[in-house]
């Protein structure tokens, strides 16, 4: 098992970034928290990790937070819910704000989370809640191998590769740009304003 990286961040592109730990580049999938509080490329990072095997492939997902991976791995073992809809949960909301959604059955609030339909959100309410007061405390190239032009480009891939469609992810990108902002400050604003 894979449980910890601490190496040189030499990539990074939603959801995918890659750590080079003494020549040799893991290649990660992570959420959008743990992207927001990346370091620069070339800088060291060190990330808590998730790994995966199953019939027809190994994944690696890494999380700077223990909270964010304990979180993942709750997730999973809710009825119905993958990885992917674990990632979107974690780049939807903190686990502070998931576990409050949790804690007061904000089923509505979930649903707006990519993946996310009514019984999926009440299954999550249901078999997190024990657990909702302990959560609070504690890339690879694109489809079609292009690189985003700006960072509103950058922000809309990176929500379409978290389940939103293709012209809401551009709506969302379009209604939370602002001046100045890079593509990982489009995408938390976008992500928040789903959530309301």
């Amino acid at each position: 098992m894979i449980g910890r990286l601490k190496g040189l961040l030499v990539h990074k592109q939603p959801p995918w970034l890659v750590v080079d730990v003494n020549g040799v580049g893991y290649e990660l999938e992570a959420p959008m928290s743990t992207f927001y509080d990346l370091p620069d490329v070339g800088r060291e990072v060190a990330l808590f990790t998730h790994y995966a095997q199953k019939e027809d492939s190994v994944s690696l997902y890494g999380f700077l937070r223990e909270g964010e991976r304990r979180l993942f791995r709750d997730l999973q073992k809710v009825s119905g819910i993958g990885a992917k809809i674990a990632l979107a949960v974690l780049s939807g909301a903190s686990v502070e704000e998931f576990a409050r959604l949790v804690q007061t059955s904000d089923v509505t609030a979930l649903t707006r989370i990519p993946g996310i339909g009514k019984k999926t959100a009440e299954r999550m309410v249901v078999e997190l809640r024990d657990r909702a007061a302990d959560l609070g405390t504690g890339g690879g190239p694109l489809p079609g191998g292009g690189v985003p032009a700006d960072p509103q480009s950058e922000a809309t891939v990176a929500l379409q590769q978290l389940g939103y469609k293709p012209a809401d992810a551009a709506r969302m990108a379009r209604d939370a740009a602002a001046a100045g902002d890079d593509a990982a400050a489009i995408i938390r604003k976008a992500l928040q304003s789903a959530l309301r």
